[in-house]
């Protein structure tokens, strides 16, 4: 089963998209994007806010 997280559901209006096989990668992905991006670190309760929006696709 693929994991999905869309930026948008935690940034308004980001259009960013990851999916992959695990969670670990997803949130590797949400990192780099996040940072590049949006200018964030990923601190603990940054990882756990994107944990929470980690879907089943």
């Amino acid at each position: 089963m693929t994991k999905v997280l869309k930026c948008g559901d935690l940034m308004p209006g980001c259009d960013f998209e990851a999916r992959a096989e695990t969670e670990q990668e997803i949130l590797q992905s949400a990192a780099a994007h996040a940072k590049e991006v949006h200018g964030l670190d990923a601190t603990p309760e940054l990882v756990e806010h994107v944990k929470g929006a980690i879907k089943d696709e």
